[in-house]
C-alpha cells in the first residue's frame, strides 16, 4: 500500500473528451512485458491498487485511470455520468499511451466498465485488442447485485442528500459491514479513501454516479451477453463473504455457466484487493501462466 502523499505525487494528468483526468503507469517502456490497464470500483479510486501495484508491475506494464467523478479527476456536477462514457475514457487512455493490446484487472463499478469494454471487444469495435479479463467482486449480473441502504438513498430524489451525509465515520461503518469479519479495512485504509473521495468537491457527485446500478439493468443483454459469448479468458475472484456481490455471486456465475473460471476466496468481503492482496496476485498470475500454458 502506497500512501496517497506518493501515490498523488505519481499521478499524470489526462485531457480527454473536454475532462481533466489523473491517471498512472508502471513500467511504460518495458516492451518485454504485457499492458494491464487496473479498472478500479464505486466510491473509491485507483489507489486501491496499490495493495497489489508493485506484484503486478513485476509481471506487467500497468495503467491506471482515476474515473470521472472519482479520486484525483474531475468531477463536474452538471452531467449524467455514464457506463459508455467511462468506457471511451479508458480507451483514450490506452490511445494516449499507445497501447495495442492489454488485459484488464477490473473490481465493483470497473467491473459493469469492462463488461462494455468486452462487448466491443465481441462487436470488433473497441479500439484495443482486448486479450483477456479478470473480474473481482462487483454487479456482473445485475439481479444479483444487493445494493446497500445509502445506494438506495442515492437513487431516489433525495439522492443530494448521500453526499451531505457522508462523513468519514459512516464510511468506516459502510465499509466494515462489506468487508471479511477478519479482514477490515484499517484506519490508514479509511482516512486515504475519505481523501480521495473528498478530493474536488467529490461528495457532490456520489448520487450521481450511482446511475450505474439501473444502467446495469438496462443494459443486462449487452453486458451479460457479452459474458457469455465472450471468445478470450475470462476469470471471476471473488471475496465471498461480501453481502453486496459476494458468495451468491461466484454460485450464480457458477450455475449459469458450470465451465466458468471462478474462484472463491470465503472469508474475505467486497474489496479483495486490498483484503488479501496477496491471494488476489496468486490467482491473477495463475490465470495468466495458465493461459500461457493453453496457448504455447
Amino acid at each position: 500500500m502506497k500512501s496517497v502523499a506518493a501515490w498523488r505525487k505519481e499521478s499524470k494528468a489526462l485531457a480527454a473528451g473536454g475532462r481533466r483526468l489523473a491517471y498512472w503507469t508502471a513500467h511504460e517502456k518495458d516492451e518485454a512485458k504485457p499492458w494491464l490497464l487496473l479498472i478500479h470500483g464505486y466510491p473509491t479510486s485507483s489507489w486501491d491498487w496499490t495493495f497489489v501495484w508493485r506484484d503486478l508491475a513485476r509481471h506487467f506494464r500497468l495503467a491506471a485511470l482515476d474515473m470521472l467523478g472519482f479520486g484525483l479527476s474531475e468531477k463536474p456536477k452538471n452531467i449524467a455520468y455514464t457506463i459508455a462514457m467511462q468506457a471511451d475514457f479508458q480507451e483514450a487512455l490506452l490511445e494516449h499511451l499507445g497501447v495495442g493490446e492489454a488485459h484488464i484487472l477490473a473490481h465493483d463499478y470497473g467491473d459493469t466498465v469492462a463488461q462494455e469494454l468486452l462487448a466491443r471487444h465481441n462487436e470488433a469495435s473497441l479500439s484495443f485488442l482486448l486479450k483477456s479479463v479478470v473480474f473481482l467482486n462487483g454487479g456482473l449480473f445485475p439481479e444479483q447485485h444487493r445494493a446497500r441502504p445509502i445506494q438506495k438513498l442515492g437513487l431516489t430524489p433525495m439522492g443530494f442528500l448521500l453526499g451531505l451525509l457522508l462523513t468519514r465515520a459512516r464510511l468506516k461503518k459502510n465499509f466494515d459491514e462489506i468487508f471479511g469479519a477478519q479482514t477490515p479495512a484499517s484506519d490508514e485504509e479509511i482516512d486515504a479513501h475519505w481523501s480521495m473521495i473528498a478530493e474536488n468537491g467529490g461528495k457532490r457527485v456520489m448520487h450521481k454516479l450511482l446511475r450505474y446500478i439501473p444502467e446495469r439493468r438496462e443494459n443486462r443483454e449487452r453486458w451479460v451477453g457479452a459474458l457469455q459469448s465472450a471468445s478470450i479468458p475470462l476469470r471471476l475472484i471473488d471475496g465471498g463473504a461480501d453481502p453486496v456481490s459476494g458468495a451468491h455471486l461466484y454460485h450464480y456465475y457458477k450455475a449459469l455457466s458450470p465451465n466458468a473460471d471462478a474462484v472463491l476466496l470465503e472469508t474475505i468481503g467486497h474489496y479483495p484487493h486490498t483484503e488479501a492482496p496477496q491471494a488476489v496476485v496468486q490467482h491473477f498470475l495463475d490465470f495468466h501462466h495458465r493461459m500461457r500454458t493453453i496457448s504455447a
